[in-house]
């Protein structure tokens, strides 16, 4: 039988050896691939309203299995720091330090997006139409930063961040009519930039902090649709690509971003940190029909270029590996 070397520590706080903290994640980690861990098997609710064999959207459980293993790793990351004082540095040096910190991070980023068809072009007559899609990707990168303190305000932080990742999403719901399915939307996330400010708060063995500021982003949003019409013989000719009824729009977006997360010392110069964020890049505009050629957009409309517009929204989740100068 296993005898338990679990003690308390002179500030009262619960003490697990660093072995032990081994064989607990070991046997969370059985229990997800054995299928005794019920916290991770979706629900029948989480499927509910997902179109089998739909190519441009994720089934619902995923987004929710996504989330509740980065619940998972905010538990693991507060085990690690409830260890032994002297594995994870001083008070001072885990929670009075103020300096210069950089590190790298991973996770996964998700791409809410939303296309407004403002003339009611792809769908025919009906101004204002949306279609939402959304997909999820990984999404890593690095980060630079400054703690500082000023007297009577709370701890406060500085921070820079490239992210880049393959984070993108599409759909052919633009024309719901049954023979619609040839205009598709897609947006692409190529990389992001932050400049963020934020305060922080120590609590017990572990650091939460919140953060917001502003965010630069090359995102790129296209419609593509295709044409097909009958040859001389009466046979259907290849499909191809409209120009004219297309777009393709790569930007630069700038919008801002809020975040927060929790942050612990594995020793005297290195932290574990998870963080989510959340980005808006607003609106953008884009042409379609340019030639007039086509009636917009209706029966006895005038013919004249249409719009689309477009906007782009992320959600990133990333477990980061911090290291402090100075120390």
């Amino acid at each position: 039988m296993a005898v338990s070397t679990t003690k308390t520590s002179s500030k009262g706080q619960v003490v697990i050896p660093a072995e032990q903290v081994g064989e607990r994640l070991a046997q969370r980690l059985e229990d997800v691939k054995s299928g005794r861990d019920t916290h991770l098997q979706p629900d029948a609710s989480d499927m509910e309203g997902q179109p089998p064999g739909d190519d441009f959207s994720r089934p619902a459980s995923r987004c929710s299995i996504s989330w509740r293993c980065a619940a998972i790793a905010l538990s693991t990351l507060v085990m690690l720091a409830s260890g032994d004082p002297a594995r994870a540095g001083s008070d001072e040096t885990a929670f009075g330090w103020t300096g210069t910190y950089a590190g790298v991070f991973a996770g996964s980023g998700r791409g809410d997006n939303r296309i407004v068809d403002v003339d009611g072009f792809a769908n025919w007559g009906n101004p204002g139409s949306t279609v939402d899609y959304d997909d999820a990707g990984f999404a890593g990168g690095v980060l630079i930063g400054k703690k500082c303190e000023i007297d009577g305000v709370p701890p406060l932080r500085v921070e820079l961040d490239g992210t880049f990742g393959d984070v993108s999403a599409k759909t052919d719901r633009l024309d719901p009519s049954p023979s619609g399915g040839d205009e598709t939307g897609e947006s692409e996330l190529r990389w992001i930039a932050t400049a963020r400010a934020g305060i922080e708060q120590a609590l017990g063995p572990v650091t939460v902090f919140a953060t917001a500021g502003l965010a630069v982003a090359r995102i790129d949003n296209s419609v593509t649709d295709l044409d097909r019409s009958v040859d001389s013989s009466g046979n259907p000719t290849p499909w191809r690509v409209d120009p004219d009824d297309s777009f393709r729009g790569g930007s630069t977006g700038v919008g801002w971003v809020i975040g927060a997360g929790v942050e612990a010392s594995l020793s005297d110069v290195w932290a574990l940190r998870l963080e989510g964020s959340y980005l808006d890049f607003g609106r953008s505009t884009h042409e379609v029909n340019r030639s007039g050629n086509n009636r917009c957009c209706g029966p006895g409309t005038p013919r004249r270029p249409a719009f689309y517009s477009v906007e782009n929204k992320f959600g990133v989740v990333r477990l980061a590996v911090i290291y402090r100068f100075g120390l």
